[in-house]
């Protein structure tokens, strides 16, 4: 996917508080008070600050947890992971690779069936774009993904993979 989506000034003065206390700096919606937990509508959820397309409706599941669930982005370079330690917990926090943007959090535990993942994410992170939509919105490329017969076949993400290229990058940079 190409990269041309970013964060401007403008794109930032148009945030509600609770978009900006999100994406810009990294807090959580109250579950099951937020806009998508519970949309079943097709179509795409793009970044709220670049238009950056993120996820798709149709690995969107009900995850019982309040914030809107997939199980897996869009595309495998729409977002990037990174380790978030706490006192609480070591999580992965997930960001969109345009903008930067705070999504939200991956976790090991989703439905085996849909590859084990559960992309945990803040509707306040993002914005939805109807699959009537997409064509006039710019974002006709990915219309064929609810059409029959669509192609959208997954695209090998697991946590194990995450946590091992963090390993890797980790050992790299002590290595320097």
């Amino acid at each position: 996917m190409p990269n041309n989506y970013r964060k401007s000034e403008d794109a930032l003065n148009r945030l509600t508080d609770a978009q900006f206390r999100v994406t810009q700096r990294n807090g959580t919606e109250p579950p099951y008070h937020n806009e998508y937990w519970d949309n079943e509508a097709e179509g795409i959820y793009v970044d709220v600050v670049s238009g950056q397309p993120l996820f798709s409706s149709l690995d969107k599941y009900d995850s019982g947890t309040g914030w809107p669930t997939f199980s897996r982005p869009i595309a495998p370079d729409a977002v990037r992971n990174e380790i978030e330690n706490s006192v609480w917990s070591t999580r992965i926090e997930v960001r969109s690779t345009g903008a930067d943007s705070h999504l939200g959090h991956l976790f090991d535990d989703g439905p085996e069936a849909l590859g084990g993942l559960r992309y945990c994410m803040n509707s306040a992170a993002l914005r939805f774009v109807p699959a009537d939509q997409l064509e006039e919105q710019g974002y006709g490329e990915f219309r064929d993904l609810f059409e029959e017969g669509g192609d959208h076949t997954h695209q090998g993400v697991s946590v194990a993979n995450i946590l091992a290229s963090f390993a890797r990058e980790d050992g790299a940079a002590k290595r320097r």
